[in-house]
């Protein structure tokens, strides 16, 4: 495999940058989206072979201009849509809701 995700080894992409006493979590939703991953892995919904398949599937822009968690989060919104278990529609519906009452 040979796609954008794969960097290793890749020139012109410059050092890798880190933050002194870097948190695991940069943000409370990154936490949330880990929370997710485990857990539907733990119910088995899917198989992280099948998380890194789908990460490795993001569009090579959106790849590289996302953070980390979001890696994860469109890997659990991809796999749970194709299984059916939650379907794109209804996280959309669901994200609206939630934006328009202000995260709660």
């Amino acid at each position: 495999m040979n796609g954008i995700h794969d960097l290793g080894g890749m020139q012109g992409f410059g050092p890798v940058v880190r933050e002194e006493n870097e948190p695991v979590f940069h943000a409370d939703w990154e936490r949330h989206v880990f929370a997710v991953l485990n857990l539907t892995i733990a119910a088995g919904q899917y198989q992280v072979d099948e998380i890194r398949h789908a990460i490795e599937r993001m569009p090579p822009a959106e790849y590289l201009s996302s953070p980390y968690y979001e890696h994860w989060l469109y890997a659990a919104e991809d796999l749970l849509d194709k299984k059916g278990t939650v379907t794109r529609a209804e996280l959309e519906k669901r994200m609206a809701e939630i934006a328009r009452d202000g995260g709660k």
